[in-house]
């Protein structure tokens, strides 16, 4: 699922920006709570049992707390006024943490990497594991699952790709949980290197979310255009405006969760320009009162009417 796949047939309801700051805040808080009794316990116990997966799963752990608290900090900032000097507001704010979330979970994934490489080196130096960190393993696997359909029910809720990051980052941490468990069973059985295997497979998963997460906020921050279903919607809901005869050259970029549109709006061209003016109102009203539509800049387009005599006989005169 991509970090901005919000798309839920099951929600319908629209939320205003304080209601999704509320929301952000209050999941955001929860799974900080979580991730420092996660991480403390993981690094304790992974250092008292000598396994490496548990410590590499503690730090992800602990890595997600500064995500938290990036989360925190777009969520208060992208909910400013648009002023001066950002006339269009500040919804980036959450795009660029998401960026920041992505950049995050690659560098953690660096470190996991060189740290299980460096053991697969010396096998000889691998020590075998304490039966405790399997039950920590296990618990942090069924609390960081828990934490991830918590979280990814409210950011869907919300539409909120920020919050999808974060939801699916506790995912993330929810497989790595699992990893960490089997590698801690088969150093338990006899097999210590399954140990260091076990973190370098959760290094690599890291980085590969951490990469996606990057990678979509980057092209949001190129002006990367709505999917193809909003902008049908959005062409739709111009169409179905009294007065609008055709729509065309329809484009948009993302602000955030939000979308910036632009739209040539086909008006019947014997019309008064105050006419045509209010035509483009009434759709510009329609499309930010049903979409997640933060402005709409409208071109208005003359065109013959189908029903105007004076289209029509020249449309005649034209083909004789």
């Amino acid at each position: 699922m991509s970090a901005t796949d919000l798309h839920d047939d099951s929600e319908d309801v629209e939320f205003t920006p304080a209601e999704r700051a509320s929301a952000a805040k209050k999941s955001t808080w929860v799974s900080v709570i979580v991730n420092v009794l996660l991480s403390s316990t993981q690094i304790s116990v992974g250092v008292f049992a000598k396994s490496q997966a548990l410590i590499a799963d503690g730090v992800h752990s602990l890595s997600d707390l500064i995500s938290d608290f990036v989360v925190l900090f777009a969520s208060h900032h992208s909910q400013k006024d648009a002023d001066q000097d950002h006339p269009y507001g500040h919804q980036r704010f959450e795009t660029a943490a998401s960026m920041v979330l992505g950049g995050l979970l690659l560098a953690v994934a660096f470190g996991m990497l060189w740290s299980a490489f460096e053991k697969l080196k010396d096998p000889h130096t691998i020590d075998s594991v304490h039966s405790v960190a399997l039950w920590v393993a296990a618990l942090a696997l069924v609390a960081k699952e828990t934490l991830f359909r918590y979280m990814l029910r409210i950011a869907k809720a919300v539409k909120s790709s920020m919050l999808v990051a974060n939801a699916w980052h506790a995912r993330s941490d929810a497989a790595s949980s699992l990893v960490v468990a089997v590698g801690i069973i088969g150093n338990l059985l006899g097999y210590p290197i399954l140990d260091p295997i076990a973190a370098l497979i959760v290094g690599l998963m890291v980085g590969k979310m951490g990469w996606e997460f990057g990678s979509d906020a980057f092209h949001d921050l190129m002006d990367r255009s709505a999917n193809d279903i909003e902008v049908q919607a959005i062409t739709d809901t111009l169409l179905k405006t009294p007065g609008v005869l055709g729509v065309h050259d329809v484009r948009t970029r993302k602000m955030g969760d939000m979308i910036l549109v632009d739209a040539h709006i086909e008006v019947d061209a014997f019309l008064t320009v105050e006419t045509g003016h209010d035509i483009g109102l009434a759709a510009r009203h329609a499309v930010m009162q049903r979409h997640r539509v933060l402005n709409l800049l409208t071109h208005i387009d003359p065109v013959p009417s189908r029903t105007d005599p004076k289209a029509t006989a020249t449309k005649t005169l034209t083909s004789t």
